[in-house]
């Protein structure tokens, strides 16, 4: 098994990894293990990365503000979309709560995941304090209500099957926490490298998810633009 590749944080690696760009929008691939927004002040990040950028790029002087639109767990990569204004984001904000953008992944996961094609729905519970998410089997309005219960909602499609492993294209109708990762998983298979959902540990830095298409109407023109990024080379691995 080769190596984990290493993470490259230079500005021009960052600069490969933008998609588009313009005075209202920086969309970027982001790889794996790079957390979208840092758990402390200065850890570095794929939004501090993205100030740096525009701060050089642009000699701006002065904090560089950006609205994160789009967030993708650490071990997640693909497209992540940053607003460059405040009216940007409010706008692309209530998109998303509109429920008018576009959002495909692309999973592998471990097994077949039968039927080929289905929609899920689950209710996803959250114990913050000892940072747990699980679908319960059944429960009682009060145990959901308790723990905050939120319904999940996605369709996915298959679209290869391989001696061990299927790759699954996902379309989120809800946009919940760990959400595919969970849903998934609860299916009988879990995401390639995904050991905190019951998937066997693997090598990598990432996991067999992908935010491989985003699709959006620009703040300011109005115009439906469409971002898509290529799953990681590494997949082919376990894709056999």
């Amino acid at each position: 098994m080769p190596p984990r590749e290493s993470l490259d944080l230079s500005f021009e690696a960052f600069e490969r990894r933008v998609l588009f760009e313009d005075g209202r929008l920086l969309v970027v691939d982001k790889p794996a293990g790079l957390a979208t927004m840092g758990a402390s002040a200065g850890e570095t990040s794929l939004f501090t990365l993205a100030q740096r950028y525009i701060k050089v790029k642009y000699e701006k002087p002065g904090a560089v503000y950006l609205g994160v639109v789009s967030r993708l767990d650490l071990p997640v990569s693909g497209v992540v979309v940053f607003a460059r204004n405040s009216k940007a984001a409010k706008r692309l904000n209530e998109q998303i709560q509109a429920r008018t953008v576009g959002k495909i992944y692309q999973a592998l996961v471990e097994g077949a995941l039968e039927p080929s094609e289905a929609e899920c729905v689950d209710f996803i519970c959250e114990d913050s304090k000892n940072r747990k998410l699980w679908i319960p089997r059944s429960a009682s309005p009060d145990y959901l209500r308790r723990f905050g219960a939120k319904e999940a909602r996605l369709k996915y499609r298959r679209i290869e099957r391989y001696v061990a492993t299927s790759l699954v294209e996902v379309e989120l109708e809800t946009g919940r926490k760990h959400q595919i990762r969970l849903q998934l998983s609860k299916r009988g298979a879990p995401i390639v490298g995904d050991g905190k959902y019951g998937a066997r540990p693997i090598p990598e830095r990432g996991i067999g998810l992908h935010a491989a298409r985003f699709e959006l109407t620009h703040p300011t023109s109005g115009e439906r633009l469409t971002f898509e990024s290529p799953r990681p080379t590494w997949w082919s691995r376990y894709a056999r």
